[in-house]
C-alpha cells in the first residue's frame, strides 16, 4: 500500500537544513538553518537530509524532446537554432552546485549518526546516487567540469579549482554509482518510493552507455570498460527476475495504455515509477499535452519501420504519405500510439461525448506539425485539470534497461540472436513486430550509412520505443550525430496536400506553409537548421570565468 508519508518527506525540503537558495560560484556559502551540532545524530536525521534530492530525479515525460530532431515546436529551440549565446551568470547557464554541494556536506559528516553501519551506507548511497546523476548531467552539458568532494565555504581554496577532464569526472561517477548498487537494499527491503538496488543498477546502465558511446564516437579512448558496465548494470536487472515488459496482449493498444496509468507500482515494467495522488501530489502532463505547440518531426514519422519489419524504403508494405492515414497503414503499431490519428479519443467529456481525431489538428497548439503526440495523453476528463493529474511517470523503465543492454553488447560485437531475444525482441513482441535478427538488411536510407545494420536497427529500436521520454538529444550527442539536426525533414510536419488542405475550415489552414513537396514547414524563414561542432558542449557562463580565471578556457567555439 502507497505510503503518503513518504511523499510528504520528499515535499518538506524546508525541513532540511540545507535550502533551496542558490548561489553562484559552486554555490560556496554555508547554510545556517542546520548545524553539526545538532544534526546527523541518527537515522532519522539521514533520511531527512537525503529527502531533499528526491525532487531532481529524472521523471520522464512526453514533452522533453524539443531540443531534437524528433519534435518541431513552435517556438524554436534556440540551442539548435544556432541563436544561443554565452549567458553571464551561473543560473542562466546551468552551472549551479547547490545539490553536489549538499551531497558533499552529507558525505563528508553522516558517520557520526548514530546507526548501524549498513544504515548509514544506505543514506550515503542515496546521496551519491543523487552526486553522480548530478556530476553526469555537468559531463553532458559541459564537459570538462570542477570535481568536488566537500562542501565549500566562502574562504575555501577549491573555489578556484580548474576544470577536471571529461574522464576523470566520469570515472568519479562510476565510484560512486557502484557504491549505490552495492549499498541500496533490494527492492522488497526498501521504503516505499525510495531508491533501491536495481533503480541505481539503472541509472549505472544509463550512464555508462552513454560515456563508453561518447568516448568510443568521439575518439576519447577507454570506452570499452564503461559498455561493459552498461551490459553488467543491465544484467544485474534482467537477472533479478523482477522485471518484464508490460503487455496485456493487445499490440495495438498495450503500447499507449502503459503510459496513461494511475498506478505503476505493481507494473513488471517500472524499475521505479513515480508515484502521483489526488490532492497530495499531482502533475501537469495530460493538459500540457493538449496545449503542447509541438509535434513530432517528418524525419520520426518516417522512421516506424513496416509491420514486416523492414523499413520503408524496403517494404512493398509502405502505402506513402500522401494522407496521414495512409502513412500509418501497415506500420509498425507504436506509429498509432505515439502519433494521434484518426479514430485516436482525445478527450470523453463530462456528458459523455468523444472528443475524437478525424482530420490531424494542424493550424492549431495540439500539433502544429499534423504529428500530435499522444504518449502520456489521457481521455479521461479529470486528467485535464490543471495540475491535477494523478497518472504515475516512470523514472527507470525495463524497457530502456533492454535497449541499453542489446546497444552495449552490439558496440562491444558481442550481439547474438540471443542478446536480441532476450532484449530487443521482447520490446517488440508487445507490439507484434516481427524479431529483429542479426542479420538484418541496412536500410539504404539510413541517417548513419556507415552504421552496421544491426546497430542502426538497435539505434531505431531505441527511438522509437523511447521517443518522447528526454533521451534523444544525449543519444544525438553521444553517437557524435549532431549533423542529423541538419536534415531538412528535422524541421518538416506531414505532407498537405492541396486535396488535403480542402478538407479543412480555410481559416484554420490559411497561415500554414508547405514545402515544395507539400510538407508542412512549422518555421517560415528556415528550412533547415545548420550544427556547429562546438554545440556538443554548452558554454560556460562568463561571469564564472571572471570569478574563478582557472575555468579558462571557454568551451571550444564558444
Amino acid at each position: 500500500m502507497f505510503r503518503y508519508k513518504s511523499i510528504l518527506y520528499f515535499l518538506m525540503l524546508a525541513l532540511v537544513g540545507l535550502s533551496c537558495k542558490r548561489e553562484d560560484f559552486l554555490d560556496r556559502f554555508p547554510q545556517s538553518a542546520l548545524t553539526e551540532q545538532t544534526f546527523f545524530k541518527n537515522e532519522n536525521d539521514l533520511k531527512l537530509y537525503a529527502n531533499q534530492f528526491y525532487p531532481s530525479l529524472p521523471v520522464q515525460t512526453s514533452l522533453s524532446e524539443n531540443a531534437s530532431d524528433n519534435f518541431v515546436p513552435n517556438n524554436r529551440d534556440s540551442f539548435l537554432s544556432g541563436l544561443y549565446v554565452v549567458p553571464v551568470t551561473a543560473s542562466e547557464g546551468g552551472w549551479t552546485w547547490t545539490n553536489e554541494r549538499n551531497a558533499n556536506y552529507f558525505l563528508n559528516r553522516y558517520q557520526r549518526a548514530d546507526a548501524a553501519p549498513a544504515v548509514k551506507n544506505r543514506y550515503a548511497a542515496e546521496v551519491r546516487f543523487f552526486r553522480a546523476y548530478n556530476y553526469w548531467r555537468k559531463v553532458v552539458r559541459f564537459g570538462d567540469v570542477p570535481w568536488l568532494s566537500k562542501d565549500l565555504t566562502d574562504v575555501s581554496e577549491e573555489l578556484t579549482d580548474p576544470k577536471r577532464p571529461h574522464k576523470e569526472v566520469m570515472d568519479s561517477v562510476l565510484v560512486d554509482l557502484n557504491f549505490a548498487v552495492e549499498n541500496l537494499p533490494l527492492p522488497k527491503d526498501a521504503e516505499a518510493n525510495r531508491l533501491h538496488k536495481y533503480a541505481a543498477a539503472a541509472l549505472k546502465a544509463r550512464i555508462c552507455l552513454w560515456e563508453g558511446t561518447f568516448r568510443k564516437y568521439h575518439a576519447l579512448g577507454d570506452h570499452q570498460p564503461y559498455l561493459q558496465e552498461a551490459v553488467n548494470a543491465s544484467e544485474l536487472i534482467m537477472n533479478s527476475g523482477l522485471y518484464s515488459i508490460w503487455t496485456t496482449g493487445n499490440p495495438n493498444t498495450d503500447y499507449y495504455n502503459l503510459f496513461i496509468q494511475e498506478e505503476l507500482q505493481s507494473n513488471p515494467e517500472a524499475i521505479m515509477p513515480m508515484r502521483y495522488l489526488k490532492d497530495v501530489l499531482m502533475h501537469n502532463l495530460t493538459r500540457q499535452l493538449g496545449e503542447s505547440g509541438t509535434g513530432f518531426s517528418k524525419n520520426f514519422a518516417r522512421a516506424f519501420l513496416s509491420k514486416d519489419g523492414l523499413p520503408t524504403s524496403l517494404s512493398p508494405l509502405y502505402k506513402g504519405d500522401n494522407t496521414l492515414e495512409e502513412e500509418a497503414t501497415n506500420r509498425d503499431p507504436r506509429f498509432k500510439q505515439l502519433i494521434g490519428t484518426r479514430g485516436f479519443v482525445f478527450q470523453v467529456n463530462a456528458n459523455g461525448t468523444r472528443d475524437t481525431i478525424n482530420l490531424p489538428r494542424i493550424g492549431t497548439s495540439v500539433a502544429p506539425t499534423g504529428y500530435q503526440v499522444i504518449k502520456g495523453r489521457s481521455p479521461d476528463l479529470a486528467q485535464w485539470n490543471a495540475n491535477q493529474s494523478t497518472l504515475d511517470l516512470f523514472i527507470f523503465r525495463y524497457a530502456e534497461t533492454l535497449l541499453v543492454y542489446a546497444e552495449a553488447k552490439a558496440e562491444l560485437g558481442q550481439a547474438d540472436q540471443a542478446v536480441l531475444d532476450n532484449s530487443i525482441n521482447k520490446i517488440r513482441a508487445r507490439v507484434a513486430m516481427p524479431p529483429l535478427n542479426v542479420n538484418v538488411p541496412k536500410d539504404p536510407k539510413s541517417d548513419f550509412p556507415a552504421l552496421p545494420a544491426l546497430l542502426d536497427e538497435i539505434r531505431r529500436e531505441r527511438r522509437i520505443e523511447l521517443a518522447a521520454e528526454g533521451f534523444r538529444l544525449d543519444d544525438l550527442l553521444r553517437w557524435k550525430a549532431g549533423k542529423l539536426i541538419e536534415n531538412p525533414e528535422t524541421v518538416l510536419g506531414m505532407k498537405l496536400t492541396p486535396a488535403m488542405r480542402a478538407m479543412y475550415p480555410a481559416t484554420q489552414v490559411a497561415n500554414i506553409v508547405v514545402d515544395a513537396n507539400n510538407y508542412i514547414r512549422t518555421y517560415n524563414n528556415i528550412t533547415s537548421r545548420t550544427w556547429d561542432d562546438k554545440m556538443y558542449r554548452y558554454p560556460i557562463p562568463s561571469q564564472e570565468l571572471t570569478l574563478n580565471p582557472n575555468l579558462a578556457p571557454q568551451n571550444p567555439g564558444w
